[in-house]
């Protein structure tokens, strides 16, 4: 990101790299972003082979990563799951998702997920409004992929996001509740922690 003056607060960040990113949705740039970050995806599930892909519906801009789920069940015939937030109390779980409809059903928070059993992946994608190079995620604020991170240390935890949400760490130091991923993939790039 480049500004001299970053917000100073989370919520500030967020609000000013969620702009950010939404002026940049409508350029050419994006659609070529989209198919590289694609690759890179795919690139790195082909060495995990998840048995079990946690993925999430894209909003605000975010990859898209439908594409990679139909990749994911066809090449790896692994399992494909969506998460299911919960906001009292506050939890996050995936449950089994067949990949070829839209979700039937809205979470807590109203972002659409599955009525499907709940499951367990082994790989989650993690969409990030922001990242440090250090792993460490700037998210919407809820702290859903943290708590289920921490309950879960097993999983791989794999951030996707722009080239344009990286930040410095002393932008984005990290609080106590924040859990690092294991790797954030960008259209340009991949950063391990």
């Amino acid at each position: 990101m480049a500004t001299n003056n970053p917000p100073a607060t989370r919520p500030e960040l967020r609000q000013h790299l969620l702009q950010a990113r939404r002026d940049w949705m409508n350029t050419p740039a994006a659609a070529q972003a989209q198919a590289d970050l694609q690759e890179r995806v795919l690139a790195v599930l082909a060495q995990l082979e998840p048995e079990c892909l946690g993925l999430y519906w894209p909003m605000q801009g975010e990859f898209n990563p439908m594409a990679v789920a139909s990749t994911a069940r066809s090449e790896w015939a692994c399992q494909l799951a969506l998460p299911y937030a919960r906001k009292s109390p506050i939890d996050m779980h995936y449950r089994a998702w067949d990949g070829n409809d839209q979700p039937d059903t809205r979470d807590e928070c109203n972002i659409p997920s599955t009525k499907g059993k709940p499951v367990r992946p082994d790989v989650v994608l993690v969409p990030c409004v922001g990242f440090t190079p250090e792993g460490w995620r700037l998210g919407y604020g809820g702290g859903y992929f943290d708590r289920f991170m921490q309950a879960h240390p097993d999983v791989t935890a794999v951030g996707v996001a722009w080239d344009l949400g990286k930040l410095e760490a002393a932008t984005l130091a990290p609080e106590t509740h924040d859990i690092p991923l294991v790797l954030v993939l960008t259209e340009s790039n991949s950063w391990s922690a």
